[in-house]
């Protein structure tokens, strides 16, 4: 068995001044896929010319079904045997709208088949797999993590945030990540620096637990991915964070979801939550509650995995004024 989860879109995305500059950090919820593999009756035993066939349920994971071949061919080289059987994927994370499904079906899928087969899937493995199937956000690490999705390799681990609430909406369709990652990003060189201060900022934030100013960022960041892809509802949604006291807006920047950030400690919690879902239904027509997810101590044990975070901002070159 394999599970990983899924995220809210992002605290933050966009381009930072360096050659493959695409980025995220990622904002994990309590949202979750369970993968199983059963390898055939049989598998592992004796030797072929080829691997067994893998099935997927649903007959329509059909990236996770990709994943999990790749997987029993490297099992076959590296013990000559075999290996194959049935991959079921069961995801409560809706598709198609920016929250990581299809990197959390792939990386529950990798857990999974790997630990039937015997199999080292440490995140760098990983990702290499990955890297052949599509861009894909860093929910492989228990921790909030910057990431180049579009090379699938993580940038560094910023760390953990206390819980929040995310009062989210959906603004209807859907976005295929594949394709939405061939569009041309319209950044300017000013852009990238800003994102490249921007990650520095939530860098910061995340380490001092600041999450007045984490959703200061994610609410730029917001505004600054209206360029590439544009939301209707995100100047009513700031509209009624600032009417209930929330602490920003986030949203899949690849997708269709937005939220209001809210801080799960506050007092005023209850009344805040209460009237943001009633405003945000008004909205939208329909609202989901989402949970934040906290790492006692699976920062640490990220950051021991993690190449060096964006180093400091007067390092980026030709800053401009």
């Amino acid at each position: 068995m394999g599970a990983a989860f899924g995220t809210f879109g992002e605290l933050l995305q966009g381009v930072l001044p360096e050659e493959d500059g695409d980025f995220l950090v990622t904002l994990p919820v309590a949202r979750w896929t369970m993968a199983t593999f059963r390898p055939e009756p049989g598998s592992g035993s004796g030797s072929g010319s080829g691997s067994r066939d893998v099935v997927v349920r649903p007959a329509g994971k059909t990236k996770a079904l990709r994943l999990a071949r790749a997987i029993c061919e490297l099992a076959e080289r590296q013990t000559g045997l075999r290996a194959g059987g049935t991959l079921r994927v069961n995801s409560v994370i809706p598709e198609g709208k920016g929250l990581a499904s299809s990197s959390a079906d792939l990386v529950a899928t990798a857990r999974a088949v790997g630990q039937a087969l015997r199999v080292e899937m440490p995140p760098a493995r990983i990702e290499r797999l990955l890297a052949d199937i599509e861009p894909t956000d860093g929910v492989l690490y228990p921790a909030i993590v910057a990431f180049h999705h579009r090379t699938v390799r993580l940038r560094g681990v910023l760390g953990s945030l206390p819980v929040m609430a995310v009062v989210g909406i959906d603004e209807g369709g859907s976005v295929d990540t594949v394709d939405f990652n061939r569009i041309p990003k319209p950044f300017t060189l000013a852009d990238r620096h800003e994102y490249a201060r921007l990650l520095d900022r939530l860098a910061c934030a995340v380490r001092r637990r600041d999450l007045a100013e984490v959703g200061r960022i994610a609410t730029r960041s917001a505004e600054m991915n209206q360029l590439l892809r544009h939301k209707w509802s995100l100047e009513p949604m700031r509209e009624i964070c600032r009417e209930v006291g929330g602490l920003g807006v986030a949203v899949a920047h690849s997708g269709t979801a937005l939220g209001i950030l809210l801080d799960t400690d506050d007092p005023s919690y209850t009344r805040r939550v209460s009237a943001a879902a009633q405003a945000c239904g008004e909205l939208a027509g329909g609202v989901t509650v989402y949970r934040t997810l906290s790492f006692p101590g699976g920062a640490a044990a990220g950051a021991a995995q993690s190449p060096a975070l964006t180093p400091a901002l007067n390092a980026w070159p030709e800053r401009p004024a």
